[in-house]
């Protein structure tokens, strides 16, 4: 399922097939680190770096960019595309270093195609380290594999007068990429998270939606009765997006501190009681209100049965709707609402929401060209990059205005809407980008929750104990925030 062209070129199809923003999935010598002289041995180290281009620094370029350098950009194939690279980002950067060479390829396997590569210390400039198959970034961060970006985040914006690029992001961007206090990721997509559903179905069915845990169970009885299964996730290849409903629940149910807590492998932070309750409550709508055949099933499988009229609920990040966009009738409408509060007492309003900047984007360290793809992550973050990103790819992005004035979509204003009632009761957590063999436990602890009769409190004992393991394991440089 490689998407990597054999000659590669900025010419790249637009249709594709998946993205997954922060997905995560077994990649042989990226995940288990037995020691941290292996984990070298695995992604590369040292000093043995090839020679880097190096230019002269200039208010008008303020990274040091060597104007003749080529430079190496390798981009995800899924559900975004590759077009916003071919056809807004490349052409960017080549208007203002046009002796430059850009050699571009796309793949669908990352950590296929890119391992041997880290490994021998002779990287590609920029990555996009997204899809099933992508690296474990804290892993590719303690092996000294990822550039510093804060000289990035202090450079001046390439089209927004009088405003370092940090300045012109939304708040929790840089933090989102931030490993112990340094920078050294580019969280570029703005992804809202939410039950998806199709709008104007449940406008001719007269479906209210709900915020409540009984009105949520209550529309779910009425989906049944008619004929559709009312919730539905893919457990062939389970992702973060399937757990998040979970985890969301019980951010409402006990506040953000319940992810801050899990973030930093805190005692008890799994079986804390709003974790059980959030876990109790969508176990019992895996039991009575799923289907238990999508265990074995891709996510365009369900998807595709949503978009069929088959599924009513399905819990996703707001690429979803471009990333079906081919297989969509014209009378489909996608839309999003929030978790349901599960309680009469959560802490946190029904508006609240997981979103998060997400679609990491780095600058490898050891490439032959680190200023430039540095230089290339700032003409991703101008205006006019961001604004042209979310138009190709129906996708939000961390630049402040950016979808000022757009009206691209339904599921593009239902997000944005989302994300615009949450206000400040948004939020997000890290462990997943951390710690890869945490996220994939608790990817396989839901499929048993969901699909396998699992219960509250052995999903929450099986992933304590997956976390203490990662604390326990002095291999794994650990994270905190």
């Amino acid at each position: 399922m490689s998407g990597t062209p054999d000659n590669p070129s900025t010419d790249a199809p637009s249709a594709v097939t998946r993205r997954t923003l922060l997905g995560r999935a077994t990649v042989a010598g990226l995940l288990a680190v037995p020691s941290a002289g292996l984990l070298s041995a695995c992604l590369g180290g040292g000093d043995d770096t090839q020679d880097q281009a190096e230019g002269t620094k200039s208010a008008d370029n303020p990274l040091g960019v060597k104007e003749d350098a080529p430079l190496e950009v390798v981009i995800f194939n899924g559900g975004l595309g590759t077009k916003y690279a071919t056809d807004v980002h490349i052409p960017s950067y080549k208007a203002k270093f046009p002796k430059a060479e850009v050699k571009f390829s796309q793949t669908e396997e990352i950590a296929t195609q890119l391992q041997p590569r880290f490994s021998s210390n002779t990287p590609p400039d920029m990555v996009n380290n997204a899809g099933s198959k992508l690296m474990d970034m804290g892993a590719l961060v303690q092996a000294g594999q990822a550039s510093d970006l804060t000289d990035l985040f202090d450079a001046p914006s390439l089209d927004i007068a009088g405003q370092k690029v940090k300045d012109t992001l939304l708040p929790g961007a840089i933090e989102q990429g931030t490993f112990n206090g340094k920078p050294y990721v580019l969280n570029y997509a703005y992804t809202v998270y939410g039950l998806w559903y199709d709008g104007a179905l449940f406008k001719s069915k007269g479906w209210a939606v709900p915020k409540t845990w009984a009105e949520f169970t209550a529309l779910c009885d009425q989906i049944k009765a008619a004929g559709m299964t009312p919730f539905g996730y893919a457990g062939a290849n389970a992702a973060y997006y399937q757990y998040l409903v979970i985890l969301t629940s019980a951010a409402k149910i006990g506040g953000t501190d319940v992810l801050k807590n899990i973030d930093n492998l805190e005692a008890g932070a799994w079986t804390n009681d709003a974790v059980k309750k959030a876990a109790e409550a969508w176990a019992g709508i895996g039991a009575k209100y799923s289907d238990k055949a999508f265990l074995g099933q891709k996510h365009t499988e369900v998807q595709l049965q949503q978009n069929q009229g088959k599924v009513a609920f399905y819990p996703s990040g707001s690429w979803l709707e471009n990333e079906q966009a081919k297989d969509t009738p014209s009378t489909f409408q996608y839309a999003v609402m929030p978790l349901p509060s599960v309680t009469g007492s959560d802490k946190l309003p029904s508006t609240a929401i997981f979103a998060a900047a997400g679609e990491m984007y780095f600058a490898a360290s050891k490439g032959k060209n680190p200023r430039g793809a540095q230089e290339y992550l700032r003409h991703m973050l101008s205006k006019e990059g961001a604004k042209k990103f979310t138009e190709l790819t129906k996708v939000m992005t961390v630049v402040k205005g950016a979808t000022d004035g757009l009206t691209i979509s339904p599921g593009f204003t239902s997000g944005a809407a989302l994300a615009t009632a949450a206000g400040a009761n948004a939020f997000s957590y890290r462990w997943a980008d951390w710690y890869k063999k945490l996220d994939d436990e608790c990817r396989s602890a839901t499929n048993e929750l969901m699909f396998s009769g699992g219960t509250a409190d052995k999903f929450c004992e099986r992933m304590q104990k997956a976390a203490d393991a990662v604390k326990n394991d002095s291999s794994i440089q650990k994270f905190k925030r």
